[in-house]
């Protein structure tokens, strides 16, 4: 443990932006996941509402400095290419 209060300080905030970041990838995992299920099903109008939510959460975590905005630029294009493989498809 650290004597000096200012490292006292860094290890608490450290811990709260680790635990903020986890809770945030989290919810991108769950988003994709919701919209990939979707895709599996076939049911478009789902897959739509579920990438929108998707892309949105993205979007979200670049603002908060999460994860990389190219990171984030490269999975929306990911999901909109499978949903429009899907639409395309049916």
């Amino acid at each position: 443990m650290a004597n000096i209060k200012s490292a006292q300080k860094r290890i608490k905030t450290a811990k709260i932006r680790n635990l903020r970041n986890n809770i945030i990838k989290t919810g991108i995992k769950t988003a994709i996941k919701k919209f990939e299920k979707a895709i599996a099903e076939g049911n478009i109008e789902t897959a739509e509402k579920t990438l929108i939510n998707a892309v949105k959460t993205l979007d979200k975590a670049v603002s908060k400095g999460v994860i990389h905005k190219n990171m984030a630029a490269r999975k929306k294009s990911k999901l909109y290419g499978k949903f429009n493989n899907l639409k395309n498809a049916s």
